[in-house]
């Protein structure tokens, strides 16, 4: 964000693809071994298609969009707020977009969207940076 920010501005957004051991790494950095995340054979058998990511790790990716948005210092981020509408799957690309909602003084809103293929896995996040 090098340049003043303005309603309506596209941020440039991030794109991931996790790979098929990113739930079984992030289980361990974040003490989250519930099975569902790291053991496709048991989530199948409690009705999902296969081993699911974290919540949690792809709001980091919404929250990684908006402090790369403020020019990649983790400090700007004032706040982070989101909607949890999916599932996400390793081995599938995430895409993160959003744009400006307000310019206001060294404060900037943004509105983001995480997808994966055509689901909307978060929606409705909102970030606060300092310019």
């Amino acid at each position: 964000m090098s340049a003043p920010a303005a309603e309506g501005d596209a941020i440039p957004g991030l794109t991931v693809t996790p790979d098929r051991y990113l739930p079984v790494r992030y289980a361990g950095a974040s003490g989250d071994f519930n099975p569902i995340h790291v053991d496709p054979e048991f989530a199948r058998s409690v009705g999902l298609p296969g081993a699911i990511l974290h919540g949690l790790y792809m709001m980091g990716l919404v929250s990684r969009a908006a402090t790369d948005f403020a020019d990649g210092d983790p400090r700007r981020l004032e706040s982070l707020s989101v909607q949890f509408r999916g599932m996400g799957f390793p081995e599938e690309e995430i895409s993160i977009t959003g744009s400006v909602t307000s310019a206001d003084g060294d404060r900037v809103e943004l509105d983001l969207v995480a997808t994966q293929g055509d689901r909307e896995v978060i929606r409705n996040s909102t970030a606060t940076v300092r310019a």
